[in-house]
């Protein structure tokens, strides 16, 4: 009888010319369902960068989101050296993109990067800065014991190893191995007691040095993007002095990652290997003339 009664409303629906004639509850459970669809295709990931990478990632993510909305990317921007310690302790990652070999190397002694995903994405260039237009006797790391105050990464983060390096090559540092172990204080006593002031990571380097806080500092070439006029580039140290600074990705082994996280990792990890990406860390400086 019910079924009868609900045929006859059908036609009356159609004589009248009413479209889309479903009772309540019918429609109630077609929302429920889309509801339930579009809560499924949501997920979040979590991405590790260097602090260099800050800006230009969060433009890549924007760009990323207007293709998939339903992907949230959640960044974590410090040194590689901080970030490949929180992985190794257990924070939830799933994409790793360091501004160094040395960090991804550790990451993937310990087991943690998928395989076949390690890839290399750019390369970059230390540069000595100072704030623009300021009184400076500076011009190059080689007379760095003339400035009032340095401000200096530390070891464990890839900049301040990689003007370490520079250092040792230069003669002004020697005596260890391994140029990331000489401490800030040992730097100074080699440049004659300069006041040296120790930062934590790479963008921290460079806000000292443009609220005028230290005089000079090392940053990357990348950093200074959007810094034109508030910062002079006092030298840009050769790769023979640093050697590379090239920055790898990888996808690490996210033990906790949902079916829907992983692919979406995934996703997000070839198209920062894409020539759409490529094009972006173009415009902030970087060096994309690399091999993968």
């Amino acid at each position: 009888m019910k079924k009868k009664v609900c045929s006859v409303l059908l036609v009356l629906c159609m004589a009248a010319g009413i479209t889309g004639c479903s009772s309540k509850s019918d429609s109630g459970k077609t929302e429920a369902k889309a509801d339930t669809k579009q809560e499924e295709e949501e997920t979040e990931i979590q991405v590790f960068i260097a602090a260099s990478l800050n800006t230009v990632m969060q433009e890549l993510a924007e760009a990323y989101n207007k293709e998939h909305p339903e992907v949230k990317i959640t960044f974590n921007a410090d040194s590689s050296g901080t970030l490949l310690t929180q992985i190794e302790e257990g924070y939830e990652c799933d994409i790793f993109f360091s501004a160094a070999q040395k960090q991804m190397n550790q990451l993937e002694t310990d087991g943690l990067v998928k395989a076949g995903t390690r890839a290399n994405v750019v390369n970059n260039q230390v540069v000595l800065i100072s704030l623009k237009d300021s009184d400076k006797k500076v011009a190059g790391l080689e007379d760095l014991q003339d400035a009032s105050s340095i401000a200096l990464a530390g070891g464990s983060v890839p900049v301040g190893k990689y003007t370490r390096e520079a250092f040792v090559k230069l003669g002004l540092l020697s005596g260890k191995e391994d140029a990331s172990e000489y401490t800030s204080a040992e730097v100074s006593e080699a440049l004659g007691g300069v006041e040296i002031s120790e930062q934590d990571n790479v963008s921290k380097v460079l806000i000292a040095v443009a609220e005028g806080a230290c005089e000079v500092g090392t940053t990357y070439y990348s950093d200074t993007y959007g810094y034109e006029d508030r910062l002079d580039i006092l030298q840009t140290v050769s790769y023979e002095l640093t050697g590379n600074v090239i920055y790898p990705v990888c996808l690490v082994d996210n033990k906790e990652a949902e079916d829907m996280q992983m692919k979406a990792a995934e996703d997000f990890y070839e198209f920062i290997l894409s020539d759409d990406a490529k094009a972006v860390f173009d415009n902030y400086y970087f060096d994309t003339d690399v091999e993968r």
